[in-house]
């Protein structure tokens, strides 16, 4: 059985982080002594006389009664004396009350309520989200808590993709953790393709098998991606801001320059850069040049033009270009 403290308060800003103590707190309180000891207080309802009175009532509760006062960041300081002296004045082997505050700005839990609350011995927690620049550093223990191994590239993948939620991005690690295993690294791009969508990650497919000439994996690709309802415009621009960063890529590379110059002139992660620069090095400047050729004629037909493949469906001419740019 949990041993209860007669006080807490947990104030912050990290407001997700709250609401989990909170249910967590009461999830207890209820396991261990029923649904019916445990008195929400929360909105309109939560104010000082409210839980005072609270406090001071008389009950005739076998076991502990636990007492939730959520909201008190929009308590003044001049309000607390009441709810002060019912702290003081309580039975704290009987009675267990938890004050919550959703710190913003200048709404904050009154100072006059610390002090009553460690005054009776009980707890203040406080529940601050990192600052953003803080956020990486805090990935990468929360991932080694769990078992897991990231590097600071890893952890910011993981913030770029799912924000600055602490409770998100653990339950985040915590999906890496169960579908990896204790013990096992996390690089940028397992972040990458564990939090990308099913389509996503065959915008991906598509594009890279472009870049590489692979014909089999593009048509099948881009057939599933029309089949699962994707347009082709859409697909147009993916496939053009692929295969235009290809192109620079080669003409860089012909050029001589080294892979970590044309890298640190790539907008993407480090681990897409190394797959794109190998693929390219397999082909050269023409190539590109002529599929990016091909894929504006393929714009300006699905756009109503008047070229071989405004006699086609949008598809089928997509088809026929895709075809053609990994021949």
């Amino acid at each position: 059985m949990p041993a209860f403290k007669p006080v807490y308060l947990i104030h912050g800003d990290d407001h997700g982080r709250i609401a989990e103590r909170r249910a967590k707190l009461r999830a207890l309180a209820e396991a261990e002594h029923g649904a019916g000891d445990v008195e929400i207080f929360e909105g309109e309802t939560c104010t000082p006389e409210a839980i005072a009175a609270a406090l001071s009532a008389m009950t005739f509760a076998m076991g502990r009664r636990f007492i939730v006062a959520d909201g008190v960041e929009k308590w003044k300081e001049a309000d607390v004396a009441p709810v002060a002296a019912a702290i003081a004045g309580m039975d704290p082997d009987a009675t267990t009350v938890a004050f919550f505050a959703r710190e913003e700005g200048r709404a904050k839990a009154p100072a006059a309520l610390h002090k009553a609350v460690t005054a009776a011995g009980g707890t203040v927690a406080a529940e601050h989200a990192p600052k953003a620049n803080e956020l990486p550093g805090w990935v990468v223990e929360q991932g080694r808590a769990l078992g897991l191994r990231l590097d600071v590239l890893a952890a910011r993948a993981l913030v770029a993709r799912v924000g600055d939620r602490r409770q998100r991005l653990t339950r985040e690690l915590e999906k890496l953790a169960l579908e990896l295993g204790s013990g096992a690294t996390v690089t940028q791009e397992t972040v990458e393709e564990a939090t990308a969508s099913s389509s996503e990650r065959k915008f991906w497919t598509l594009t890279d098998a472009l870049v590489a000439g692979d014909r089999v994996s593009a048509v099948r690709t881009l057939g599933e991606l029309l089949e699962q309802g994707d347009r082709v415009p859409g697909l147009i621009y993916r496939m053009v801001t692929a295969l235009r960063d290809a192109h620079g890529v080669a003409v860089a590379l012909a050029a001589g320059q080294s892979p970590a110059q044309i890298k640190s002139g790539l907008r993407m992660p480090p681990f897409k850069a190394d797959r794109m620069i190998s693929a390219v090095r397999k082909r050269d400047v023409e190539t590109y040049r002529g599929a990016l050729e091909l894929l504006a004629d393929l714009e300006c037909d699905s756009r109503g033009g008047v070229g071989l493949g405004a006699t086609l469906s949008a598809e089928t001419a997509a088809f026929r270009t895709v075809t053609a740019i990994t021949s």
